[in-house]
């Protein structure tokens, strides 16, 4: 083929199958203003989006940002009560701090890098370093309302999605000084909002354990705390308990921790904290307390003691306060700071001195939990030598499987990827071939994986943790989740058990709940797990179709689509098409989250549901049995 030809062909093909971009001149170059890029890019300021189905949802953050500052005014000694209110989706937070200064309110909530906590002087050791927070949730918001009241006067500025279409002259105000911000999540970004209140009442009362003295009110309920993280363990109790031994509290300068050993969780479990802010994803501060609980008891018992034997079941709180901290993305999940302030003394050493010398001191002086902490250990290394053959064999067993890949249709993005990307992987757990076949075909390959189960898992309820190996089933799904060895290898964020909505599927779903709740606490305590709904019914004519999750929600779509529209009755989710079934896990998919209330205890549950009393379980069904009608492709006149 002559050049000129080869070139010439090269270039159509290009073109034709998209190889060759545009035109790249000086027109290509564009500028966002603060606004747009928050837009267009919410997952860098935010992490996740999400409609607060996870307690990681983006909404949840908005919140956590407004509070971050009026947290941060009351650290430096200013404001006492901080009042929050969800009416529907309209947040307010109103705080009794110092009150922005008059004439720099539309800075604050508008110019992306302006605030006050780049001044040591005024705000020291706080969360809200880079002035974005509240100008992400103005960008992100329908309505985001500011009003200040300071030295008997007041400003109130307005926005809709970060254009500003109310700005009031300062004018004179008898409310008692500080800062009242409202904001409406946009709905075009999140989807179809919704609160779900135990999400928000457990991150108000994590900034009340950690900031002994400050009062929140929520809805109208008064949040207060006087000990610390030694309430916040026991408020988390809940799937821990009993302990193995009273709680250690230790309190020294700029750190805190609790910490004790749980007699029915299989792993560690940490509530850790850097100036408030609740680091799910741990960082130096978490690694370092690990690393000196085992070199301190180590020293103690002078015993060269497995690392794991140490760390195994314990359940603690860890909170430091940092100068100048470096987090690894806006969302401020994990701390990368190696220094309790530039220059100064590594995050390590400060947590490993202050580790060493009190609790040396504690398991000299209490005799009785040093004792229970030595059982402890050498329980946890008589287990694990026991279970090694069985680990073994159960690796083996994983192995053989994944050859087959009859079980797990993986995706492209597990969690060992960054961690906004982690956010949105999501495993669907489902039982038999025509669901789990819809589902595959329906997914995003990229964010989307499948186990399938081979009919009802076993009742693993009162069963030890060797089960878990020995079951084929729960051998896979645990193998399948990364989690044998740390919740913190999880793979998939969101853990979603998709079964019919019969009796045989509700039956399924029980058992799959009592695996979780029986081996894995605390990945339900920590929001992974969910329940997809899939549509009752559909009701259709030849112009439109409308899925319904309810009676009520079938009644509105007959109303709507009159006269005579057609209404199915979905009996299973086999029953439904791929090509229906990838609006109900895409953007627009509705999930009930597994929540473990503070008030519940696991233990009873567990014991209630699936022990051996029948009678009591007959006679709560009959007290709470309801009758629905069977809508199987009728026409309604």
């Amino acid at each position: 083929m002559p050049n000129g030809c080869f070139h010439g062909a090269f270039f159509y093909f290009c073109i034709k199958f998209g190889k060759m971009s545009a035109e790249y001149n000086d027109d290509s170059i564009r500028s966002l203003d603060w606004k747009e890029h928050i837009q267009l890019r919410p997952g860098m300021y935010i992490g996740k989006l999400g409609d607060g189905s996870s307690p990681d949802d983006g909404i949840y953050v908005l919140l956590k940002e407004i509070m971050d500052n009026a947290i941060d005014e009351y650290i430096m000694g200013h404001g006492k009560v901080i009042e929050v209110t969800i009416n529907e989706k309209l947040v307010t937070v109103r705080d009794y701090g110092r009150g922005m200064p008059l004439g720099k309110v539309k800075a604050c909530v508008s110019q992306i890098n302006t605030g006050a906590k780049y001044d040591s002087k005024v705000f020291k050791k706080t969360v809200g370093l880079n002035g974005v927070g509240c100008k992400a949730v103005n960008a992100l918001s329908t309505i985001f309302k500011t009003q200040s009241i300071r030295e008997g006067k007041t400003k109130i500025v307005e926005y809709h999605r970060g254009e500003l279409i109310k700005d009031e002259d300062v004018k004179d105000c008898d409310l008692k000084q500080g800062t009242i911000i409202s904001f409406v999540p946009d709905e075009e970004i999140f989807g179809n909002i919704h609160y779900i209140f135990e999400y928000v009442e457990e991150m108000l009362w994590n900034y009340v354990f950690l900031n002994n003295g400050l009062t929140i009110v929520f809805n109208g309920q008064r949040l207060q705390a006087k000990n610390g993280l030694l309430d916040l363990l026991e408020h988390n109790l809940n799937g821990n308990g009993p302990l193995r031994y009273p709680i250690i509290h230790i309190s020294e300068g700029d750190f805190e921790c609790a910490f004790s050993h749980s007699s029915r969780s299989y792993s560690e479990e940490y509530y850790s904290f850097v100036n408030g802010q609740h680091t799910t994803q741990g960082g130096t501060h978490q690694s370092a307390f690990r690393e000196a609980i085992v070199k301190a008891i180590r020293e103690f018992y002078k015993k060269d003691f497995e690392t794991s034997d140490i760390r195994t079941s314990l359940f603690a709180a860890i909170s430091i306060k940092v100068q100048e901290p470096v987090f690894e993305s806006q969302t401020k999940t994990k701390l990368g700071s190696q220094h309790m302030e530039p220059g100064g003394q590594t995050v390590r050493n400060y947590i490993g001195d202050i580790i060493k010398r009190n609790l040396d001191n504690y398991l000299h002086i209490h005799s009785e939990t040093a004792e229970e902490l030595y059982r402890k250990i050498l329980q946890s290394e008589k287990e694990r030598k026991d279970m090694a053959g069985i680990k073994k064999l159960a690796r083996e067993s994983v192995k053989k499987a994944s050859l087959h890949n009859k079980k797990l249709r993986d995706c492209r993005i597990h969690l060992n990827t960054n961690h906004e990307k982690r956010l949105e992987t999501t495993l669907f757990i489902t039982e038999g071939d025509s669901a789990s076949g819809s589902i595959t075909k329906s997914r995003n390959v990229q964010t989307q994986a499948v186990f399938s189960l081979k009919g009802k898992p076993l009742n693993s309820y009162g069963l030890s943790k060797k089960i878990v190996y020995q079951n084929e089933e729960f051998n896979l799904l645990q193998a399948a989740l990364n989690i044998d060895e740390s919740l913190e290898n999880l793979r998939y964020n969101n853990i979603v058990v998709a079964t019919d909505a019969d009796v045989d599927g509700m039956h399924i779903r029980l058992l799959l709940l009592t695996f979780f709740l029986q081996f894995y606490p605390d990945l339900v305590k920590t929001g992974h797990l969910h329940i997809l709904q899939t549509p009752l019914f559909r009701v259709r004519n030849k112009k439109e179709t409308i899925y319904c999750y309810s009676d009520e929600e079938r009644l509105k779509a007959i109303a709507k689509l009159k006269p005579n529209p057609e209404i199915t009755r979905f009996k299973g989710l086999g029953e439904i098409s791929p090509g229906e079934f990838k609006y109900f896990i895409g953007k627009s998919m509705r999930l009930d989250p597994v929540i473990l209330k503070r008030e519940s205890s696991v233990a009873e549950t567990l014991a209630f549901y699936m022990g051996k009393n029948t009678p009591k379980r007959q006679q709560f069904i009959m007290d709470n049995l309801r009758f629905e009608e069977d809508v199987v492709e009728e026409k309604v006149a």
